[in-house]
């Protein structure tokens, strides 16, 4: 069957994994309200196409924290690749590699940072970093990271509890004995006497009393940029560019954390406004189209990032089946820009957005 579009590859992935795995990724917090609505919102939002504008000639260029990649959509953060194939992330990396875009990878990787590299030695990498209530922890990994080549690390702040997710619950979701949490391989000795783990680690390893002072004590272990991931409220952008972090992801963990919470294309254009271009702003979240990117760059984001598509992918193909997925997506933005009259990624503004009267 030829893979013509994100959807595709979505139900490839739900035919082909084990019902607990693609529970699993496909998972939402409570009622799945946010996590659908990530979707929906987008079909909310109109474009206005300008015509009669040459484009001959287009290119999706852009850069992130200064650096060119091929269009702006990068892969999110998600755990457990090696769940969906046996190469896990050393072959997202290499599939986005491929393509020269930026990939996200999670703290909760079945493969180690090191793995990483070494399979993607030139692929361009931020890392996801969790804070833990033993601090030592996240600042060795900060320190690996930072030795290896990550370029940025990209704090997930939504999370000082773990979201009740339904089905993980019944289907009493662990991982298999043979894969692991790798970053933490042989540094959490307690893994193997906790009475309880919380995928993949010992329960109560995340600490709930994070808070905006952590990010000085970040800023003081490393040269990295920061970036913040979960950002829903102009408030907190506020504060985040008050603090001298590099970003903001706007983020609700793929509706997996507060269910109730707002689309992030909805909370896109206040973070902006807010911002006024002083950092960097991103986006995850609901994006399966180029004109949903398009839409997303239109309201300020300066790169999208998607997370379960990466996964179909690599369900799919491993890497191959990754690398067809951005460019896919790639494809379909460039076709959606052409057609909505903009020549590159510089000529997307809000003028082009119209929101549907319901």
């Amino acid at each position: 069957m030829a893979m013509v579009c994100l959807t595709d590859f979505e139900e490839y992935a739900k035919e082909h994994l084990s019902k607990a795995t693609w529970d699993y990724y496909a998972a939402g917090a409570d009622e799945c309200c946010t996590r659908d609505d990530n979707l929906l919102a987008y079909k909310r939002i109109r474009l206005r196409p300008r015509i009669l504008r040459d484009v001959s000639v287009s290119d999706t260029r852009t850069t992130v924290q200064g650096t060119e990649i091929s269009f702006p959509v990068g892969i999110a953060p998600t755990a457990f690749h090696c769940l969906a194939w046996h190469e896990g992330e050393m072959a997202t990396a290499r599939g986005t590699e491929a393509v020269n875009t930026c990939y996200i990878t999670s703290t909760y990787s079945t493969c180690s940072v090191e793995e990483i590299v070494a399979a993607a030695p030139n692929g361009y990498r931020w890392f996801q970093l969790y804070v833990y209530r033993d601090r030592k922890l996240s600042e060795s990994i900060v320190h690996r990271v930072e030795a290896l080549g990550y370029k940025a690390l990209v704090l997930t702040v939504d999370v000082p509890y773990t979201g009740k997710r339904r089905n993980d619950i019944r289907n009493q979701f662990k991982l298999p004995p043979h894969l692991k949490v790798k970053n933490f391989d042989g540094v959490i000795q307690v893994m193997e006497a906790a009475s309880s783990e919380e995928y993949g680690i010992p329960s109560n390893t995340l600490d709930p009393s994070i808070s905006w002072k952590d990010v000085y004590w970040l800023q003081s272990l490393t040269r990295l940029p920061i970036i913040i991931k979960g950002i829903l409220t102009k408030e907190d952008a506020e504060l985040a560019v008050e603090h001298g972090v590099q970003g903001i992801i706007v983020s609700n963990h793929g509706g997996r954390q507060l269910d109730g919470g707002p689309a992030t294309i909805d909370a896109l254009s206040e973070i902006v406004d807010t911002v006024q271009g002083r950092i960097e702003v991103y986006l995850d979240g609901g994006i399966r189209t180029g004109s949903d990117v398009l839409k997303a760059v239109a309201l300020g984001a300066k790169c999208v990032f998607i997370g379960r598509p990466a996964v179909w992918g690599l369900a799919y193909k491993g890497e191959e089946g990754v690398r067809e997925v951005l460019q896919i997506l790639n494809d379909e933005f460039r076709l959606s820009m052409a057609l909505s009259g903009c020549r590159n990624v510089a000529e997307i503004n809000r003028n082009l957005i119209q929101f549907s009267k319901l």
